[in-house]
């Protein structure tokens, strides 16, 4: 929806304001936009970052830390979570998300090390800890990276 396409409701009576067009309109001379300043100028409206003309908020303060553009952020699981799956022999991404472990995938899955395995399992994830790696092969199971 636009500006320009917006009209009143079917049945209004309600007619438009119409500025600009004479004193005995009641709306003439300034067109309601009161005695000069910034906001009785045409043009569009300053910008949300404006602040009068003082230098805005976003400009007086430093630029502070960086952003890696090929980081990868991966969905994680502990083993602990992992350990509640009942009749599961191979776990995947997508077993996870179909149970609700897991939401979105991001990049990947990451296996981490919290909990204990009490059965042998085969796990396929993009990446393992250290920690997780020891406890699924002490368990008897299995790591696949995908």
């Amino acid at each position: 929806m636009r500006i320009d396409e917006l009209k009143p409701a079917c049945g209004s009576t309600k007619k438009p304001k119409r500025v600009g067009r004479g004193i005995g309109s009641g709306h003439g001379k300034t067109s309601c936009k009161g005695h000069k300043g910034q906001k009785a100028r045409s043009g569009r409206a300053k910008g949300p970052g404006f602040e009068g003309g003082q230098m805005p908020m976003q400009r007086r303060l430093p630029k502070r830390g960086f952003k890696n553009p090929f980081s990868s952020e991966f969905a994680v699981i502990n083993l602990k979570d992992i350990d509640r799956l009942e009749g599961v022999d191979t776990v995947t991404p997508e077993v996870l998300i179909e149970r609700g472990f897991i939401k979105d995938l991001k990049c990947g899955l990451k296996v981490l090390g919290d909990g204990q395995l009490s059965r042998p399992i085969t796990i396929k994830a993009d990446a393992f800890s250290a920690s997780a790696l020891t406890k699924i092969s002490a368990a008897g199971g299995k790591a696949e990276v995908l």
